[in-house]
């Protein structure tokens, strides 16, 4: 169990009783613990509804379970000791539910099956990159100094597959990946995105002025300077450049809406959101007229039930139509774990796992899931609250901030209520490459949740000089 840790006294010296602080250990692994039951139950009941009985892999996928997040809490426990101890527990809860759905899709024999093995051996990379970032990056302040480094190699790593030939880069349309034949693939993008998080903290730190300062007043609004304009209409260029040359909405519309909250918590300044907004519309309009791929997302958006004359023909609306579908046979309270046909979703291992388990968990049980991202999207907040330096606290918004549009995007684009982009949702979804990335992620969150609790190191006390009256006086030798 978690040892309380004394705080050191005030700075006056005085002599009132230090401040208890608990570092919370305890309560992680607790909650761990229970995080480990309500996923063994799951997929219990997924066995019984399917097979009519337990199967050995049953034990292995428990046990694998366990001995990941086992050596996660180890991991935080020696390298983090004061992080926040809700953090990992909500993502080891989450990444079980995901686990749960795709051993679903396996045993329903889907297209692409088994993806369970998979899984557990991208969460066990995961688990040592999260072990790995602990244990190197004692400091998160340290990320700053290499801020514009941080920058280039992440715009590298963004303009990557768009500048490869599509027979090595592009997957259902949009060049994301870098195939590396028979070792798999990876998406760059994944990893850009916390290097471009380091960059622009550090960068709006170091630059707050310029976003700061006001410019002509007009509307009674403070508008900036046109010059200090210029990181915001960068970012919106990359935006649309990445539109260009990979066709991914996802990734534009990820990339933009983290500089743009960035550059509202630095700043605190409603009119950044307003321009950023309407540049995003402007980008919007540009985008549906200039490029066929947008505006077949855009109408398939506006009408799923639309179904080609022709049968053969390409259908764009049949994924997201059965996804309706399938979500909307769920209901209130859904079939039931095991009792579902998940399997008629198409994708439904990555971009609409989401309507493939609200059709067995129903609308309750997807509130619960979302309450699971929100609570965790809170807990980085908070850490992004509580720490002390401001490079802290923008990167662990930046973090925070991340996830939950990433989780929007995704259940957004798989319920209908924006025209689908492509992202995965964090630690649930199938895929190599999000779930290193978000491990990474979580990793950093800690890190600065650490910082953030943990108690300030004692003053050492300054001796005391004696009065000149009182000093003892010293011969010096002059050397001859």
């Amino acid at each position: 169990m978690s040892q309380p840790t004394a705080a050191p006294q005030s700075a006056g010296g005085g002599d009132a009783p230090a401040a208890q602080v608990k570092n919370r250990r305890g309560t992680e692994l607790v909650m761990l613990i229970f995080a480990a039951v309500i996923v063994t139950f799951a997929l219990t009941v997924v066995e019984l509804s399917q097979e009519n009985t337990v199967t050995s892999e049953l034990f292995y996928y428990g046990a694998a379970y366990l001995v990941l997040f086992g050596a996660a809490h180890l991991a935080v426990r020696r390298w983090a000791p004061y992080a926040d101890p809700l953090i990992l527990p909500l993502v080891a809860l989450i990444n079980g539910i995901g686990l749960v759905m795709l051993h679903r899709l396996d045993l329903a024999e889907v297209p692409g099956a088994p993806y369970t093995g998979s899984q557990i051996l991208f969460t066990t990379v995961g688990v040592v990159l999260f072990g790995l970032v602990l244990a190197f990056i004692t400091d998160h302040r340290t990320l700053a100094r290499y801020g514009y480094t941080c920058g280039l190699v992440g715009l590298a790593l963004l303009a990557l597959p768009g500048l490869l030939p599509a027979s090595i880069s592009e997957s259902n349309g949009a060049k994301l990946w870098i195939r590396l034949g028979p070792l798999g693939s990876i998406q760059p993008g994944e990893f850009a995105k916390i290097l471009m998080l380091v960059f622009f903290a550090s960068f709006l730190v170091s630059k707050r002025e310029l976003f700061t300062t006001a410019g002509r007043r007009f509307l009674g609004v403070d508008w900036p300077r046109p010059r200090d304009l210029g990181p915001l209409l960068v970012a919106w260029l990359l935006s649309i450049g990445i539109v260009v040359l990979e066709k991914d909405l996802g990734t534009s519309l990820l990339f933009f809406g983290i500089v743009l909250v960035m550059i509202y918590i630095a700043t605190e300044r409603a009119v950044w959101v307003f321009l950023g907004l309407s540049l995003f519309a402007a980008g919007c309009l540009l985008a549906f007229n200039l490029f066929t791929h947008v505006q077949e997302r855009v109408n398939t958006w506006l009408d799923p039930l639309a179904i080609p004359e022709d049968p053969d023909s390409y259908d764009p609306g049949y994924q997201l139509r059965n996804a309706l579908f399938g979500l909307g046979s769920g209901g209130i309270t859904g079939s039931g774990l095991g009792s579902g046909m998940p399997d008629r979703t198409p994708l439904a291992f990555s971009d609409f796992i989401i309507p493939a388990l609200g059709e067995e968990i129903g609308l309750i049980g997807l509130m619960a899931l979302f309450m699971l991202y929100v609570l965790l999207m809170m807990r980085g907040l908070r850490s992004a609250l509580a720490v002390r330096d401001s490079f802290g606290k923008l990167f662990a918004g930046g973090l925070s901030f991340t996830l939950a549009l990433q989780l929007f995007v995704v259940a957004g684009g798989g319920t209908g209520l924006i025209p689908m982009t492509g992202l995965t949702a964090p630690f649930l979804a199938a895929g190599g490459s999000s779930m290193l990335a978000n491990y990474i992620l979580v990793a950093l969150l800690l890190r600065v949740s650490d910082a953030a609790r943990r108690p300030q190191e004692t003053p050492k006390p300054k001796p005391k000089q004696a009065p000149i009256a009182e000093a003892h006086t010293e011969l010096v030798e002059r050397p001859r």
